[in-house]
């Protein structure tokens, strides 16, 4: 029987970036970070070293690629919000429901490596925490402009309670928590912060 051929380039290198950056994932939810080699990543993935870098310069930026396949979405291109229950509905699809697992794991296994990690903990930040930061406090400031939160409100302590609630979450819940559990939560923790829905 005559193989069927394949398209050249494009179709083979989506192949490899999707098994690469696959393998890069899985390595790092399930053994961890320090585990994740350039060389580990290339074999669980069945391509060479050579293909790896040529995606890639170096294991950090393999690592970030990898992590942001992750969150299913790069930190530059989030949409954003018109509102805080806005915001609050798209953390709860992330952090609940039967999908949501995994991306609860790697966010785990993140808050408990990258200190051991200083290059890709200070990569993470600028190119990840640093976009969402700004994502959530321009929601916050356009919900304080609205009255929704009194007008001497420190949206810093906001922030760190809100970021904070989800931390709590994701080490004291279980993973399969509904979404709207989750979204409930949230809101109610926001509540204590003096956030009104209806000023």
């Amino acid at each position: 029987m005559a193989r069927t051929s394949r398209a050249p380039g494009r179709p083979r290198s989506a192949e490899a970036d999707a098994a690469i950056l696959g393998a890069a994932l899985d390595l790092i939810i399930d053994r961890g970070i320090e585990a994740t080699s350039i060389e580990q990543v290339a074999q669980r993935a069945g391509v060479t070293r050579a293909t790896v870098y040529r995606r890639y310069a170096n294991r950090t930026e393999l690592l970030i690629a990898a992590i942001h396949q992750g969150y299913d979405v790069v930190p530059d291109e989030l949409p954003e919000p018109e509102d805080v229950d806005q915001l609050l509905s798209w953390w709860a699809q992330a952090l609940g429901g039967p999908g949501a697992g995994r991306g609860r794991r790697l966010v785990r296994r993140l808050m408990t490596e990258l200190h051991g990690h200083p290059e890709l903990a200070e990569t993470f930040a600028k190119v990840s925490i640093e976009p969402r930061n700004r994502w959530i406090r321009a929601v916050l400031t356009r919900e304080r402009d609205r009255g929704r939160f009194p007008a001497d409100t420190d949206l810093d302590v906001v922030q760190e309670i809100l970021t904070g609630a989800v931390v709590t979450h994701l080490l004291t819940r279980p993973d399969d928590t509904p979404a709207q559990e989750v979204e409930d939560y949230l809101l109610a923790v926001l509540r204590e912060t003096r956030y009104r829905r209806n000023p």
